[in-house]
């Protein structure tokens, strides 16, 4: 048996419900699960730290540039001064 919700929304809310309701021709009953589902499902939320969540990106990528780790400054400076 499904359970039934009444929820109170402001008018800025409920007017970008109805437009988005429209446009993607779904019910906003069906953006309001949707909404729920994203929110409170835990495998969709991040877990652990921020470095944690990325630390297998660090090193990933190779600039080909030995000593940037040394002189990003002057290399920044010089893409800058390129407008790059």
């Amino acid at each position: 048996m499904r359970t039934q919700l009444t929820v109170r929304l402001p008018p800025d809310l409920s007017r970008l419900l109805s437009g988005t309701a429209r446009r993607s021709r779904t019910r906003p009953s069906d953006i309001v699960r949707a909404a729920l589902r994203a929110y409170l499902e835990p495998a969709r939320r991040p877990s652990g730290t921020p470095y944690e969540r990325m630390k297998h990106l660090i090193g990933s990528v190779d600039s080909g540039i030995p000593d940037l780790a040394e002189r990003h400054s002057e290399y920044i400076y010089e893409s800058l001064k390129r407008g790059r």
